[in-house]
């Protein structure tokens, strides 16, 4: 016998930055496979400051049914403050962010929302066939995904598929900046949520072109870093920069008794080695360390008692409630 699959309101979050030649399908396949539901859903378009018609082909689909909404910034702000800007602006039970360049497959979504009713906070798509060119694409996925699974402990074979399935209250006082959208199943992990992946298909692009580079591996390493530092030491910067600089002073410290050591022992001129000169480098650079700690505790309480701001800029909307 099959299990009930619970009903939800859903909300689908797709940016958009140029993709006019993909949004009339999207849209198409999109509506068409919620439809298919048994479930409320909306469909928020996030126009990441198109220069092509994205933005006329998307009012105009708003404006002939209610259920699309749209999002539009002033000027590009990148995938993640997109996603920031619908998941702020979506008001379903469940989260679905998507791309917008027909390479992630609608249909996939009743499958997400079946291994979600299972208990999970978090389902992530996994592209195991995956229609990108194998080196400049597939390859430099694979290691950054591996680099990202041994680093933050939660294991995922895909973590760059942007089509998941989240739980609203796993998510929503969660904050994103950079690459960030992508380490959300790390978030949960660490805060007790569950996570799992499922086989989700992935089509070629047929139109437009891709708008990340291998650059892109790069930022999300330095991302990841940041993501571990404010989930392990948020409130307690003072940890990391004050172990650095305790370090450093106790290294100047052994130096500079190796230095008399020489000195006294071995009759070596404190001149003729750089011994003293790396001494006190090193005990300036531990107290530096240690005043910076200090000094980050202090914005940390700064940050705590102040409204964060967006980090996105609204041009207008359409079909929310506010309108």
């Amino acid at each position: 016998m099959m299990s009930t699959v619970e009903k939800h309101s859903l909300s689908v979050i797709v940016p958009l930055y140029n993709e006019e030649d993909n949004v009339n399908p999207l849209i198409e396949h999109t509506v068409a496979a919620l439809e298919s539901l048994d479930h409320e859903f909306e469909l928020i378009l996030v126009d990441d400051g198109s220069t092509d018609d994205t933005n006329a082909l998307v009012m105009r689909a708003s404006c002939n049914d209610d259920r699309i909404k749209v999002i539009r910034f002033r000027r590009n702000h990148g995938q993640t403050a997109a996603m920031m800007a619908g998941i702020d602006h979506s008001s379903g039970e469940i989260l679905i962010p998507m791309d917008g360049d027909l390479q992630n497959d609608p249909a996939d979504i009743p499958a997400l929302l079946a291994k979600l009713d299972e208990g999970y906070d978090v389902v992530s798509g996994w592209r195991a066939d995956r229609k990108d060119k194998k080196i400049t694409r597939t390859m430099v996925s694979r290691t950054a995904n591996w680099l990202i699974s041994r680093i933050s402990g939660v294991r995922l074979h895909d973590y760059g598929c942007t089509l998941k399935a989240y739980r609203r209250d796993v998510i929503e006082d969660v904050r994103l900046y950079g690459e960030m959208h992508r380490f959300i199943p790390i978030y949960t992990t660490w805060f007790g949520g569950r996570v799992t992946e499922i086989p989700v298909k992935h089509h070629a692009r047929k139109f437009g072109r891709s708008k990340y580079g291998l650059e892109r591996v790069f930022k999300v390493i330095l991302d990841l870093l940041m993501v571990q530092f404010l989930t392990r030491y948020e409130t307690k910067p003072l940890y990391v920069f004050g172990m650095f600089g305790l370090l450093s002073v106790l290294f100047s410290f052994l130096v500079g008794m190796l230095a008399l050591y020489l000195k006294f022992f071995e009759g070596t001129s404190l001149v003729s080695t750089p011994l003293p000169l790396l001494t006190v480098l090193s005990f300036l650079t531990g107290l530096t360390m240690i005043l910076m700690g200090l000094l980050a505790e202090m914005l940390v309480r700064v940050y705590y008692e102040s409204q964060g701001k967006p980090i996105y800029l609204i041009k207008e909307t359409h079909n929310f409630k506010d309108n």
